[in-house]
């Protein structure tokens, strides 16, 4: 392969054209590739888990006010949970969720890590975990099932 010349080329052209070599060392792949998917598998469907998590909470801090005063509580580590500012404002009972989110991925992540260390996990089982937890806090999202969600936070 014959390199081209650099003379008369814009030194944003010659960045570009070494950034568009990039990837070419990833093709080739790894010369120990993974023998076991449960690690990744564990990492995504805990993820997707987690989100779904989120929206449980969501429901029932807007069912239960006791509830929510207690995920506001655990949630007051984060800035500006509780925010008496004004122009500032405050995230509220969010960041309660945002607490439960985090715990509940983390668990459920080392759990399922553990769980799934030395198995090689079918790609339709990945897929159906993350398709399910993600549809599902979808639509437990969606007004009109749940008609008693706020539109606007108070």
């Amino acid at each position: 392969m014959m390199r081209q010349s650099t003379d008369g080329i814009p030194i944003y052209s010659q960045i570009w054209n070494t950034l568009k070599q990039f990837p070419r060392f990833l093709a080739t792949g790894s010369q120990n590739p993974p023998t076991f998917s449960g690690t990744a598998a564990a990492a995504l469907v805990s993820a997707s888990f987690s989100c779904f998590l989120l929206m449980v909470n969501q429901h029932l801090t807007s069912i239960f006010k006791e509830w929510n005063t207690i995920i506001w509580n655990l949630g007051d580590w984060i800035p500006g949970s509780k925010n008496p500012d004004e122009v500032y404002g405050e995230i509220g009972s969010y960041s309660g969720k945002q607490t439960v989110m985090l715990i509940g991925w983390l668990v459920s992540w080392a759990i399922l890590s553990i769980l799934w260390q030395k198995k090689q996990i079918k790609f339709r089982t990945i897929f159906f975990g993350l398709f399910f937890f993600l549809v599902a806090a979808t639509v437990m999202n969606w007004h009109p099932l749940f008609p008693y969600l706020p539109l606007m936070p108070k």
